[in-house]
């Protein structure tokens, strides 16, 4: 295996004033910073999600794993073939190549830091994805990116099954 060793020259500081918001008030993400930014250590966003809302898909990661980081609210996550629920202060690792998605369950919102290690460039992604909720690409473009992002959507039964179970407790 080898290691990484990023390349950049100064401290990076994003004040929230400055991060890139996309999103409405259901689903926003703030982009904090992206692996050109990091010299390919990581890319770092925060997403807050309102309640019973689907964030992402069930899909993979060949070239990085993601870590969720609940500030607050409770995030419902998917993790291979398990469905984990994650608290305020909650840490979820999701190594290389497993399925994982995420969501809130009515009655739980979530605010949570997502950090992609090694760092992709994930900003052009979250950008895509904000054009689709829009109107302004199609589900082709997202699905003819997932080279791209190294984003692979993929079915998965039991994330079906616990969003189905989770809007029936309504």
């Amino acid at each position: 295996m080898s290691i990484i060793v990023p390349c950049f020259d100064d401290a990076i500081v994003v004040r929230d004033a400055d991060a890139e918001v996309l999103g409405m008030a259901q689903l926003s993400t703030r982009l904090l910073a992206d692996s050109n930014a990091t010299g390919g250590a990581l890319s770092v966003m925060r997403t807050t999600m309102g309640e019973g809302i689907e964030g992402a898909r069930p899909h993979t990661h060949s070239k990085s794993a993601e870590l969720f980081y609940v500030l607050d609210g409770q995030l419902q996550l998917l993790a291979g073939e398990k469905v984990i629920s994650a608290g305020k202060a909650d840490l979820v690792v999701i190594p290389p190549n497993m399925a994982h998605a995420f969501a809130t369950v009515p009655g739980h919102s979530a605010d949570f830091l997502i950090v992609l290690a090694p760092g992709l460039e994930r900003f052009g992604y979250f950008r895509l994805v904000e054009r689709l909720s829009r109107g302004e690409a199609t589900l082709v473009d997202l699905m003819a990116s997932q080279e791209l992002y190294d984003n692979h959507f993929l079915e998965s039964p039991v994330w079906r099954a616990a969003r189905e179970s989770a809007h029936h407790h309504e």
